[in-house]
């Protein structure tokens, strides 16, 4: 996790944010067409032992930033890659229409709050079991020997590796408790990514983590302890008076160090006024102007009922131009974009002012 270098940009949308920076870097590896697929698997298992920076189903990253794609994350969920730019409008719209009728639960042909809730918190569950199944695949990577435990030092041989060093060397070194040669912005992932690895071992802490661990350490959204922990750090980023809360202006200025402070640029009017709006209306539970770890916790949780029902109703508020409190299919279609985030669904949009 990056602390407070994390970079805020603008966005018009409300509750659509652009993520960070990307750490993760390419395993190398022979090309494909003279690998076997057992390697080339191999190869994919190790090129995402970092812990993924973009969160799916949750609103909050972990550095802060709100995920601009939870709409489409928790409306699509699997089928998310059928409204790329490529996809074919009509059929785009057939899709979508079928979604509809999986949402309309009591096929009256409207969408209800309570029914988009439902739906957000099975997308949200989703992802986690998604999470899960792509944990096995990564644990294996880190547990050569299949003895069900994962040390921090065999985590970082594998990491270092899937970043271009060579196994053997780091290993070795590793062993003999030499210092390994390794770029500022390296040492620093590690130094992060360690206290993770501490926070997701359970006690007894034994150092070691088990397959369950490893899922909190990769998804740290989906265990409790390690979401407190999520709230720590981002508190500890946005927080420039060591208070252990957030105010609203620090939750909208951008961290202390980052190149748009330094550079003195301005940050968009609209960002600022949607990241307002987000702390002031959902986080700030109590309304009394500062964000406690507690609120934000609950914020961030992803299985939260109440934030699911509050997110249905934004969502539905967005498209609901009869003002009937439901979604339509014609107001689906007409509104397409901000349910597929596809360019090609270029339908007349209305979009509300405040927004």
């Amino acid at each position: 996790m990056a602390s407070g270098k994390a970079t805020l940009c603008g966005l018009a949308v409300h509750c659509f944010w652009l993520l960070g920076f990307v750490l993760l870097m390419e395993v190398s590896a022979r090309p494909a067409n003279h690998s076997s697929p057992r390697e080339r698997a191999a190869n994919r298992e190790e090129k995402d032992l970092l812990p993924p920076d973009h969160l799916n189903g949750v609103k909050l990253e972990m550095d802060g930033h709100l995920n601009k794609d939870f709409h489409q994350e928790v409306f699509l969920g699997k089928d998310v890659g059928g409204f790329d730019e490529d996809a074919e409008p009509r059929r785009s719209r057939r899709k979508l229409m079928v979604i509809f009728s999986k949402v309309d639960v009591n096929t009256d042909r409207r969408i209800s709050a309570k029914e988009m809730q439902r739906w957000i918190m099975e997308k949200t569950a989703e992802h986690f079991q998604e999470a899960v199944k792509e944990n096995k695949m990564h644990f294996r990577a880190v547990d050569p020997d299949g003895d069900g435990h994962v040390s921090w030092d065999e985590y970082k041989v594998k990491f270092l590796a899937s970043k271009g060093h060579n196994e053997k060397e780091v290993a070795d070194a590793i062993r003999n408790r030499e210092e390994l040669k390794v770029d500022e912005e390296t040492q620093e992932v590690l130094e992060n990514l360690k206290d993770r690895w501490y926070q997701a071992d359970n006690p007894p802490a034994d150092l070691l983590l088990t397959e369950d661990e490893f899922l909190s350490f990769l998804h740290p959204e989906h265990s409790r302890g390690m979401l407190k922990f999520m709230v720590k750090e981002i508190v500890r980023d946005l927080d420039q008076d060591g208070d252990k809360q957030l105010s609203l202006p620090e939750f909208i200025s951008l961290p202390v160090g980052t190149v748009e402070n330094q550079q003195g640029q301005d940050m968009d009017d609209s960002w600022v006024r949607d990241r307002k709006k987000e702390f002031e209306e959902l986080i700030d539970s109590n309304h009394d102007g500062i964000v406690t770890m507690e609120e934000l916790e609950t914020y961030m949780d992803p299985m939260n009922e109440y934030n699911a029902l509050n997110e249905a109703k934004q969502m539905i508020a967005i498209a609901d131009e009869n003002q009937n409190h439901h979604l339509e299919p014609e107001e689906i279609l007409k509104y397409s974009e901000f349910f597929t985030g596809s360019k090609l669904m270029d339908y007349a949009r209305n979009v509300h002012e405040e927004f």
